[in-house]
């Protein structure tokens, strides 16, 4: 395992690992990425062992561009509005696989739909450009565990079974990307992120429908109800912290206790406390606590997509 600095250099050498089938950790605006040349059913199939995630739960796959994007899956009038809306950015499309998908069907899960991104990061950019492959990528993290938002969270849960991390800092964002089925003449939120509901809905007039939970077959990641998880059990909504339990606070009025505290926000700043949560979960969890208490987070914005992933870190 070797983590490195992003430069040139090195994301030229993950680029060629990528395009001989290797696997390559790399950090996004959203959360560090696990990527592989999604046109590679071997390199896919790594994706899911390395993560031990089931084949069942459909891939991620990041592209450089929306002309990239365009030729591997279908753009109807509604997927082309919100791509110019907030590509490069945090929200993935789910559009019907072109007919000529060079992508395997393993990263789609066999659904004759795709879910493509054009990250914003200049890593992530950089490495897909050199790449000249698209790449499917889920969070660098083991199935159902915390996502990383740091090169270290990667090392943390791979050791040594990924050869290369690109070290690109802390993500900014912090939550993965909203995840949008754009199929129809409606849009449909699979996943919250880091777009909101209320930002899809000015883009595209209409109030989008809701469909999170994915059950047995869910059409895209974040779906699965168990999700995120710590070690630790996550306590929702706490107004008070038992003895042994970490307190994730959020806001100025912090709950008495004396064990381990980590602050998405003292200021109560929803953008703050995304970009610390899967931080603060790990940090909490490190300290040996079993129970994780946390406060509640006003469900308006951000606040939806953080509160959602405390949900499914809370379910076991």
């Amino acid at each position: 395992m070797t983590v490195v600095p992003a430069n040139d250099q090195a994301i030229a050498e993950a680029a060629s690992r990528l395009r001989a089938g290797g696997l390559v950790a790399f950090p996004t605006e959203t959360v560090y990425g696990l990527g592989a040349d999604a046109t590679q059913g071997r390199a896919v199939a790594a994706v899911f062992a390395a993560k031990g995630r089931p084949q069942f739960n459909p891939l991620i796959v990041h592209v450089a561009d929306v002309e990239v994007a365009r030729r591997l899956g279908v753009f109807d009038p509604l997927a082309e509005k919100l791509a110019a809306a907030f590509w490069p950015g945090p929200l993935t499309l789910v559009v019907r696989r072109a007919e000529n998908c060079a992508v395997a069907e393993l990263a789609t899960a066999g659904l004759e739909t795709i879910a493509l991104r054009v990250p914003a990061h200049p890593v992530a950019n950089a490495l897909l450009r050199a790449a000249v492959v698209p790449v499917a990528a889920p969070s660098a993290n083991r199935s159902g565990h915390v996502s990383a938002t740091r090169a270290a969270h990667v090392l943390a849960d791979f050791g040594s079974d990924i050869a290369t991390i690109l070290d690109g800092g802390s993500a900014e964002v912090g939550l993965e990307s909203t995840v949008v089925d754009a199929t129809g003449a409606k849009p449909a939120l699979l996943r919250l992120g880091a777009v909101t509901a209320e930002q899809i809905a000015d883009v595209c007039g209409i109030v989008p429908d809701r469909a999170f939970d994915g059950g047995a077959h869910p059409a895209s990641p974040g779906q699965l109800l168990s999700h995120y998880a710590p070690r630790a059990a996550v306590r929702l909504n706490a107004s008070s912290v038992g003895q042994g339990e970490g307190l994730l606070a959020f806001g100025a009025a912090r709950l008495a206790t004396a064990g381990p505290v980590f602050n998405l926000s003292a200021s109560g700043n929803l953008g703050e406390a995304a970009a610390n949560l899967f931080a603060g979960l790990r940090s909490l969890d490190a300290t040996g606590v079993a129970v994780i208490a946390a406060m509640p987070i006003p469900q308006i914005g951000l606040g939806e997509a953080i509160n959602d992933r405390l949900s499914r870190a809370a379910r076991r």
